[in-house]
């Protein structure tokens, strides 16, 4: 039997965690579908999903199974090998994308940093050195190593870290002619997140995308879409480009993919895989054994018609009541987003406020999102059963009832 173990409370993070987060005052300890117990017992119903991670939930049966499955067969074995569970999800993510090649890290940071190191390479080698310019957008986020923190557009998370990575410039989301504007034979890549996440939840016109890829073939530059945060069917189609049929060179995608297991996973054709040959880059847990047993399980009950269909359905039963709660309290103007990656936008008099929602929700058994200091996010499980979107949602309007009369 394993010894007791020594109790914890929130108070031991501020002896023992670096400060970089600042976590809610309650501990979750369980977790079953859309419900959490925290160290009290305490029900909360989850909107936030672990910042659309938990695609499935907590503790989904055919996840559970499939990691425990696997923890009784083989851990990791490092890319010195291949394994079983890497290439029947790499088959899985090419049978069901524009992808012919699969590259598997263990974030959506590494992903991208894969996908801009990837770009830059295939310049080098088709056009030399000059080419390695990357154009991103204001308020983008890609990430927190060095590079992904740069290409990304919110100078608050890039600062402070002595010099940035050069040849990387921000234009503003939605805006084509801007995009025009800066393209040049000199860029390699042009990153998009087909719907802004962390910056607000803003999706992207259709036209702009388009756009964006004419730009990118004339300009013999690379179409990078982020899909860390809109992909496994967190729009309602698999991925994003899906929804809105522009088709990308290379996909980045993590959070949903392992469903809370950390894996990530660069997708392209095979044409620019190949300039990432042996040795190029690499990673050491990348691919392992345990992550892609889940993420294969995750791809079986999220690629089907029913649960993708359920999530274009959720949408709108989110939508209406949502709409209605913004409008009876005055608290938001909005209600943005696509699939079951919605964000409410606050009115001018609660500008600057989701965490005072955030804070108002947790009081009342919900956990919710910012995305920003102006919207709220909700990222729930794509199966989220309707009584929990109701009762929960319920809770929200208690919360708003309690913010507005204070």
């Amino acid at each position: 039997m394993s010894a007791p173990q020594a109790p914890v409370q929130r108070a031991d993070f501020d002896q023992v965690m670096v400060p970089n987060y600042a976590p809610a005052a309650f501990i979750p300890v369980r977790g079953a579908g859309s419900r959490v117990w925290d160290q009290s017992g305490r029900e909360l119903i989850d909107f936030a999903g672990g910042i659309a991670v938990n695609v499935l939930g907590h503790a989904h049966p055919a996840l559970v199974s499939a990691l425990t499955e696997q923890a009784n067969k083989l851990w990791h074995v490092s890319n010195v090998f291949t394994n079983e569970p890497a290439l029947r999800l790499a088959h899985k993510l090419v049978d069901a994308t524009f992808a012919e090649r699969a590259f598997f890290c263990n974030s959506g940071a590494e992903a991208n940093e894969a996908a801009f190191k990837l770009a830059r390479r295939v310049a080098h080698d088709r056009f030399g050195p000059e080419k390695h310019e990357i154009i991103a957008t204001v308020n983008s986020f890609h990430g927190r190593t060095l590079f992904t923190v740069s290409v990304g557009g919110q100078p608050k998370y890039s600062d402070g870290f002595g010099p940035k990575i050069t040849g990387i410039s921000h234009v503003p989301y939605n805006d084509l002619e801007a995009l025009k504007a800066q393209i040049s034979d000199k860029t390699c890549a042009v990153v998009i997140e087909p719907i802004q996440g962390e910056s607000g939840v803003v999706p992207a016109d259709v036209a702009y995308l388009q756009g964006a890829r004419e730009l990118c073939n004339q300009h013999n530059a690379l179409l990078i879409f982020d899909e860390v945060q809109t992909g496994v069917g967190r729009t309602g189609e698999l991925f994003a480009y899906q929804h809105y049929g522009v088709t990308p060179d290379i996909l980045s995608s993590a959070k949903s993919l392992g469903g809370g297991f950390p894996i990530g996973a660069m997708l392209t054709t095979e044409a620019l895989a190949k300039h990432l040959a042996v040795g190029t880059h690499g990673t050491t847990y990348g691919g392992n054994p345990l992550a892609c047993a889940v993420a294969n399980a995750v791809l079986d009950v999220v690629n089907t018609p029913e649960v993708l269909a359920g999530v274009k359905a959720k949408h709108q039963k989110f939508k209406a009541r949502l709409e209605q709660i913004g409008e009876k309290y005055g608290l938001f103007t909005q209600v943005r987003g696509v699939g079951l990656l919605i964000g409410c936008v606050l009115s001018d008099a609660w500008k600057g406020k989701a965490k005072d929602v955030f804070n108002a929700a947790e009081k009342e058994g919900l956990m919710v999102l910012q995305a920003g200091p102006d919207v709220v996010r909700f990222a729930p499980s794509l199966v989220v059963e309707d009584a929990d979107i109701d009762e929960g949602l319920d809770r929200f309007e208690r919360a708003a009832a309690t913010l507005t009369q204070a």
